[in-house]
């Protein structure tokens, strides 16, 4: 009985272990393609080239870098046509990239890039591309540090997924761009949740709806969008408490305010039904006394696989990420799309744009529209009911004896000349006037001379010599002939009889 017993439950045993084998949970994982794998080595021959190549792969693998670049280099130069030449190639950037460092690193890339410059049609064109994005994603800082190798690698993934997608690594490059991508995007909602905590709303919404557009794979896309929504509900009850403004300008501005704040909380609702912040959405609508949106079934089944492929963030990866030099990126997306091709990101000053046409949208509402101005008809275009016609243009007299009439811009469209008999233009509405014989009308002659002046001293007087060119008259001369003088004057006495 006990023997019965002992082989039931060995059996029993036995098919819980090949259902469990079966089982998707201990499904044997698909191994990645390894890029440094030589594809060559299991080619038995003894050519010299093949002979030169297996020993750079063995140094290389011994880590004996430099011996392998010289082994690569001779099969370069000796062998120009060997069958090695593109792998030999690619080898030589692959012993700087593992031989590490700034240098060696930056000679690998421009290693790799002259493969794809030489090669650019072949399938190692691809591995190369990819390289060179592996080599800025190996030095990626944490999102708060320096973002410039993050963009290189964001940079150099797209460019690979765009020239070589037909390539057999394009699944690997977009989980290394979706993984380059949750890095940047988290540095962008940091700070926007830093401007935040600072009540800077305007700067904070420019970054946090930069996240959102330009990443929507981002593990925290609903938090960003929750977030956004807080920072108008926080404008609209600013604008509440603002005592300097009108209040039915204030309950406009609020209402304008809040339709902003539920169309982010919509966007959680519609977009990440199964995100974890998709509840308090639904909360802030039901507070607002707004409608809680309904999600399709597709996106909800979009939204639910974007979760379900996301890890968990463990006790190991948070005490690994305090130790290690790159980001985590646990969390980032395993399906969809990356961004290939990246929105302007939003700016502050255009929040800020949008907020004076929401101020001026709130102070016009209910005014009559001011109509734009009625543009008149042109010169010569007839005139209408509803526009106003350009006054007539009235040019200058024509020459001769200054008697005429001329009419410019008559609906007719021509001008007669003053100097034009009536007869040469018969639609005219006006007729120049104009004498009978016009041959006989005199020149213009000069202004008549001035008149000689009236003086009441005749020309020629003594008086008239006697002023000056200035017009001062001058005073006449004294006549001294009746005054005494010392060399006229009368002798007295015995002084007459002094002859001298």
């Amino acid at each position: 009985m006990n023997r019965l017993s002992n082989k039931m439950t060995a059996a029993a045993v036995g098919a819980v272990l090949v259902l469990a084998a079966q089982s998707p949970a201990f499904a044997k994982k698909k191994k990645q393609q390894d890029l440094s794998a030589n594809p060559l080595a299991n080619v038995k021959s003894q050519q010299p080239d093949k002979v030169l190549f297996d020993k750079a792969m063995i140094a290389m693998k011994k880590g004996k870098f430099d011996v392998a670049r010289l082994d690569l280099q001779t099969l370069l130069n000796t062998y120009p046509d060997s069958e090695y030449l593109m792998r030999a190639k690619l080898a030589v950037g692959d012993t700087w990239f593992k031989e590490g460092g700034t240098a060696a690193l930056t000679e690998a890339e421009s290693e790799y890039e002259d493969f794809i410059t030489f090669f650019p049609n072949a399938p190692e064109a691809a591995e190369a591309q990819m390289k060179v994005g592996d080599i800025y994603y190996d030095q990626m800082e944490k999102p708060d540090r320096d973002y410039t190798n993050a963009l290189e690698a964001e940079r150099a993934y797209v460019k690979m997924i765009n020239m070589f997608p037909d390539s057999t690594l394009i699944p690997r490059a977009k989980q290394r761009l979706r993984n380059v991508q949750e890095v940047l995007a988290e540095r962008e909602m940091q700070i926007g949740l830093f401007y935040q905590s600072r009540d800077n709303y305007v700067a904070s919404v420019a970054r946090l709806e930069t996240v959102v557009d330009t990443y929507p794979l981002y593990s925290k896309a609903d938090l960003a969008l929750l977030t956004i929504g807080d920072a108008y509900a926080a404008q609209a009850k600013a604008v509440r408490m603002a005592t300097g403004l009108p209040g039915a300008l204030r309950e406009r501005l609020s209402a304008l305010y809040m339709d902003k704040a539920a169309a982010a909380y919509n966007k959680v609702i519609t977009r990440y039904p199964m995100a974890p912040r998709v509840e308090d959405a639904k909360d802030r609508l039901v507070a607002m006394n707004r409608p809680v949106p309904v999600p399709t079934q597709a996106e909800i089944a979009e939204s639910d696989a974007e979760e379900r492929s996301r890890q968990p963030i463990r006790f190991t990866d948070r005490t690994l990420d305090i130790i290690k030099h790159g980001p985590m990126t646990v969390e980032a997306s395993h399906v969809g799309d990356p961004t290939l091709d990246k929105p302007a990101p939003t700016l502050a000053p255009e929040i800020a744009k949008e907020n004076v046409a929401l101020f001026n949208e709130a102070r016009n509402e209910g005014r009559p529209t001011v109509e734009a101005p009625v543009t008149p008809t042109g010169a010569n275009e007839p005139p209408r009911s509803d526009q106003p016609s350009t006054a007539p243009i009235i040019t200058g007299v024509p020459e001769g004896s200054g008697v005429g009439v001329q009419i410019v811009n008559a609906p007719s469209g021509g001008s007669a000349p003053a100097s034009t008999p009536a007869a040469s233009d018969p639609n005219a509405l006006v007729k120049p006037v104009t004498p009978d014989n016009p041959s006989a009308i005199p020149a213009a002659q000069a202004p008549a001379p001035a008149p000689d002046q009236i003086n009441e001293i005749k020309p020629g007087t003594e008086q008239q010599s006697a002023q000056n060119q200035n017009g001062k008259e001058k005073k006449p001369k004294a006549d001294l002939s009746q005054e005494s003088s010392s060399r006229k004057k009368k002798k007295k006495g015995l002084s007459r009889l002094n002859p001298f």
